[in-house]
């Protein structure tokens, strides 16, 4: 069977108990970074085979992925931080296993957006997950559209770019909008910015921005 186990988002305590016991007794271990999934079985001692699986070999390694599921292996997948298929590759694997009649199971545990959402002081009965925005074409179209959403928004998005989304935010959604950005989330240095999307970008035009970054944006009030 093929298990998804969430990995800390930066906290190395993060992780369940039942997540640490399936990375045990898994046969393989699937890693989108091997050097990053390292890191956290050597914190649990954990010593299992380790074999890449990222967004650029996920189309050529998946049918070969399978056929050693459908042969009996026991396969965790684990992504960088987070949950596997929530931004991050995990889907046609388990598209494919279903299709096998392979068995899949995701333990519950770190996403990143979650505690972003809830701290964020804004609504969260309702909300709309958009990842990552595409970075040239479709992006415009997208954030057009989404100018008329009326639930709460998530994004993704690199340090590089915060201040350029963020502009981009404002001109779409309006100076006023409320927002919050949530940077380095349980590391030592974690940091939630609440205000208004002018008030938000004008904070980090004056900083130099490092870490994982989730961005709520309020929906059209």
């Amino acid at each position: 069977m093929l298990y998804l186990v969430p990995s800390p988002i930066g906290n190395l305590q993060d992780i369940t108990f039942r997540a640490v016991e399936v990375l045990k007794q898994a046969d393989l271990i699937l890693a989108e970074d091997t050097r990053t999934s390292s890191k956290l079985l050597q914190h649990y001692n954990i010593s299992k085979p380790l074999s890449s699986y990222h967004q650029h070999n996920e189309h050529r390694v998946v049918q070969s992925l399978v056929e050693q599921l459908v042969q009996g292996k026991t396969m965790a997948l684990l992504t960088d931080a987070g949950t596997p298929g929530i931004s991050d590759p995990a889907f046609l694997l388990v598209r494919a296993c279903i299709r096998e009649s392979v068995r899949v199971e995701c333990l519950p545990g770190a996403t990143a957006f979650v505690p972003a959402l809830v701290n964020s002081g804004l609504p969260i009965n309702r909300f709309v997950f958009e990842g990552f925005l595409p970075l040239k074409k479709g992006r415009h179209t997208l954030l057009t559209q989404l100018a008329s959403e009326e639930r709460t928004m998530v994004f993704y998005e690199s340090p590089m770019r915060l201040v350029k989304t963020l502009e981009e935010f404002r001109q779409v959604f309006g100076d006023e909008r409320a927002c919050c950005v949530s940077r380095e989330l349980t590391k030592l240095y974690e940091e939630n910015t609440r205000g208004s999307l002018a008030e938000v970008c004008a904070h980090y035009q004056a900083k130099q921005v490092r870490g994982e970054i989730v961005l709520i944006v309020a929906g059209k009030g």
